[in-house]
């Protein structure tokens, strides 16, 4: 029998390479002869660099950019497989978590890290890029990114304008003469999965200010710099980036890669299992198995679970999702291809107790589940 193993990371307690693991280490306690074909998953968020690196066989390249504060951190990038294509974090420059409670202004963070990334895959000779834009502390637009990649952002007076969303009151002018050339070659694909536009009562500010410490006045000035932004931005650059849907992801800076980058943005999930070309995996498949820490409703929106279900229903394939723990909404699993669910937890125990001892659990119910395919005559 053959099985392709792909789930999500189990949030705060295993990555999705050790989840794909536990689950194929408890199989084969009961089936053996098994193949496993490993890949493991993400879907453009947090862990989307480890998961693609661990599932092509790429490598991850450390690199030291400058933070959401303008301070240098350590970040890193992957690449692929195939040598070529690289995969960002956004958050790896940029995130909220690299930003104390204390110092969360999206008036002076700024996505200039993001750009050095972006830059550094470039040197490196990727071609094709592939950005997740979750879990940012910024509000500046991309325009940040923009500058790092030699974009000039100008105020009246022809000076640079500073870093965060703040500095945009002050914009006058874009200059484009010293953009990375680099850039006309390069495929840049954005992983987004919100629809929200630049500005307005839906926008970057509006929705997203607030968690990353914008009051409610903060979030009137940056959603008017947004608008001044992008009206500047369809002025000098000819590109209108105001309403797209996605636009407003990572506080803008879904509109500052389509306006910088010609980027086009597409939801996470596809992207990944275009990447690690999921869908001939699961072509040679008996039996997918998927799961992340918590299926719910969400999880019709585009997570992993659904969108390998998806793949494993159009070549007729079953599905079972080993998951942490079920949710409200987890019984619509079966609209979305997934056969059946198995939660970990086979006791009573505090959630921290789960997420501690998660790889155990995940084994333990893998092993049943094998047992019970070897009594049906699957094994």
């Amino acid at each position: 029998m053959r099985f392709v193993i792909a789930p999500d990371s189990f949030k705060g307690s295993a990555s999705a390479k050790e989840v794909a693991q536990a689950i194929a280490d408890g199989l084969r306690v009961a089936l053996p002869k098994a193949e496993f074909d490993l890949v493991p998953m993400a879907d453009g968020g947090e862990g989307t660099v480890d998961a693609l690196v661990a599932a092509t066989n790429g490598r991850v390249v450390n690199v030291k950019v400058t933070g959401p504060l303008g301070e240098p951190v350590e970040s890193f990038f992957g690449i692929l497989g195939d040598g070529t294509t690289a995969v960002i974090e956004m958050a790896a420059a940029a995130g909220l978590h690299l930003v104390p409670p204390q110092k969360r202004n999206p008036l002076v963070t700024t996505t200039y890290g993001v750009g050095e990334l972006i830059k550094a895959a470039l040197d490196l000779g990727c071609r094709k890029l592939i950005v997740g834009i979750g879990g940012s502390a910024t509000n500046d637009g991309g325009a940040g990114m923009a500058q790092a990649l030699g974009a000039r952002l100008l105020d009246e007076n022809g000076k640079e304008i500073g870093f965060g969303g703040g500095e945009l009151s002050k914009l006058a002018r874009i200059d484009l003469t010293g953009l990375d050339r680099r850039l006309e070659e390069a495929e840049i694909l954005v992983a987004c999965d919100v629809t929200n536009p630049l500005t307005g009562p839906n926008g970057a500010s509006a929705v997203y200010g607030p968690q990353k410490g914008a009051t409610p006045e903060m979030v009137k000035v940056l959603d008017e710099n947004l608008r001044k932004y992008a009206e500047i931005i369809r002025r000098d650059l000819g590109v209108d980036v105001e309403h797209v849907p996605g636009a407003g992801a990572a506080g803008g800076l879904g509109a500052g890669l389509m306006a910088f980058c010609k980027a086009k943005l597409q939801r996470g999930i596809d992207l990944v299992i275009e990447a690690v070309k999921l869908d001939e995996r699961i072509a040679k498949a008996d039996l997918v198995i998927t799961g992340e820490g918590k299926l719910d409703f969400q999880t019709g929106f585009g997570k992993v679970p659904y969108g390998v279900a998806q793949i494993a229903k159009r070549h007729g394939k079953p599905v079972i999702a080993i998951v942490g723990q079920l949710g409200k909404g987890a019984e619509k699993c079966r609209d979305w291809g997934v056969d059946a669910c198995f939660a970990i937890v086979n006791r009573p125990m505090s959630e921290n107790e789960a997420i501690a001892n998660a790889l155990t659990l995940l084994r333990r119910t893998s092993e049943e589940l094998g047992w019970l395919l070897k009594a049906l005559r699957m094994g």
